[in-house]
């Protein structure tokens, strides 16, 4: 079946028109496209152009002129005739495929959004974009140069049911309706420093397409110019420090790890209050909003209206090796020198006894625990929660979240391969 196998794994080939001095990728799909255009059939275009992209696929980059080049060949060698002339006059530019939103907007496909949107519903970058370039190859392929929003959502649906598995299609599902919803999503990341909720919260945000990330260690910088350390100590101290500022008289008879907690817990209270201040606002104003710090406790979750409308997901992120968590530490300190590294590792007893503590916490409280080895890998599991957590509002079939567009090809989807249904879903070709 045309365009129904895996795509695998292959060097992007680089295409150089220097004419127009541009630099794009090959696909197979412009070239099918093109080759329907001056007259092959489907199946000639489509075994044509897999030959020519069988060729470059150890060739990092081509000119354009050599692609015609290439094609004229294969033309010329299958007995095309008919189709040489055309072709060597037809323009080689790219198709463009234009999406109509809902709301009327009218937008060119865009591949790296359309990449995002499957990362966002818990799919790996590699299998995201496979998984695009498939769809986007079986549109050119197709003769589509238009397509809804609705339309391309619901073939998305289609080919991940029958391309990947079940359970990305219904993610998948899980995330669109929730796009659609309008209700905002509030994310928290907490973790003790050195497990990387920063970069955690901006990749995240990226993907989620979230404008909004608030640190933690900035609403405590603002409430420290507000509070000077004479009336506040507990405030200006490190969050696994912060104990030293309590007014405890026998510390030495104290267990060291339950004054940690200690300390933490009573700056995270001062902190509270401008935590939920923001929380508060992201609600009121319906927007996604990330918290990302060592102060975003699980309490927090319970300062939140319990009828509010917005989606809570919560995360604590852990490095669960020592000797790693010290590396990043010192990481930290070569990278940005003013976070004074030889500070955290000189009290590193500390930070470890304040991350055993949050982990516990987030045990106490059944908040996911994610260990932060691989970047790419705890990304997909922080979305993978998130997504988890919208399954606990969003449950819709695709005739529910795709409208229309199902109900009137529901039946034919049955007994279809999803690329078959591209033609019909999206009208006539235009070849």
């Amino acid at each position: 079946m045309f365009g129904c196998s895996h795509p695998a794994r292959q060097l992007k080939t680089i295409v150089i028109n220097e004419t127009e001095e541009t630099r794009v990728p090959f696909l197979r799909g412009i070239l099918i496209r093109n080759l329907l255009d001056v007259g092959l059939s489907f199946e000639d275009a489509f075994g044509l152009a897999t030959r020519v992209r069988e060729d470059l696929s150890e060739i990092p980059e081509i000119s354009a002129a050599e692609i015609r080049d290439k094609t004229i060949g294969y033309l010329e060698e299958g007995g095309h005739t008919e189709a040489l002339e055309p072709y060597r006059l037809s323009p080689s530019a790219p198709a463009k495929i234009q999406v109509h939103s809902l709301s009327g907007t009218l937008s060119a496909f865009s591949r790296g959004k359309h990449e995002r949107y499957l990362q966002a519903s818990g799919m790996k970058t590699e299998k995201a974009e496979q998984t695009t370039a498939l769809i986007y190859d079986q549109l050119l392929a197709s003769g589509v140069t238009s397509i809804t929003t609705c339309q391309l959502g619901y073939l998305t649906y289609l080919c991940l049911r029958q391309e990947v598995s079940k359970k990305a299609a219904k993610r998948y599902l899980v995330w669109s309706e929730f796009q659609r919803s309008g209700r905002p999503l509030l994310l928290l990341i907490c973790g003790t420093v050195g497990t990387g909720k920063s970069t955690m919260a901006t990749e995240i945000a990226h993907l989620l397409d979230i404008v909004r990330i608030q640190s933690t260690d900035m609403l405590r910088e603002v409430m420290r110019l507000m509070m000077p350390s004479r009336l506040l100590p507990v405030l200006h101290t490190s969050s696994f420090n912060a104990w030293q500022a309590l007014p405890i008289l026998d510390t030495r008879e104290r267990d060291k790890d339950q004054l940690v907690a200690d300390g933490y817990r009573t700056q995270t209270d001062l902190i509270a209050v401008p935590c939920e201040a923001v929380l508060q606002r992201a609600i009121e104003e319906s927007v996604p909003l990330i918290l990302e710090g060592v102060h975003a406790h699980p309490d927090l979750m319970s300062r939140i209206p319990a009828e509010t409308d917005a989606i809570l997901a919560h995360v604590t992120l852990a490095v669960l090796k020592p000797k790693e968590l010290k590396s990043r530490l010192r990481g930290r300190g070569s990278q940005v020198p003013q976070r004074r590294a030889k500070r955290y590792l000189n009290k590193f007893d500390s930070v470890w006894s304040l991350q055993s503590f949050l982990l516990s916490e987030a045990d106490r409280c059944d908040v996911p625990i994610i260990t932060n080895n691989d970047k790419e890998k705890a990304v997909v599991q922080v979305i993978l929660q998130v997504v988890h957590e919208l399954t606990r509002h969003f449950d819709g079939g695709p005739e529910n979240v795709f409208g229309p567009v199902v109900d009137e090809f529901q039946e034919r989807a049955e007994h279809l391969e999803w690329n078959q249904l591209v033609p019909i879903i999206c009208g006539p070709k235009l070849v």
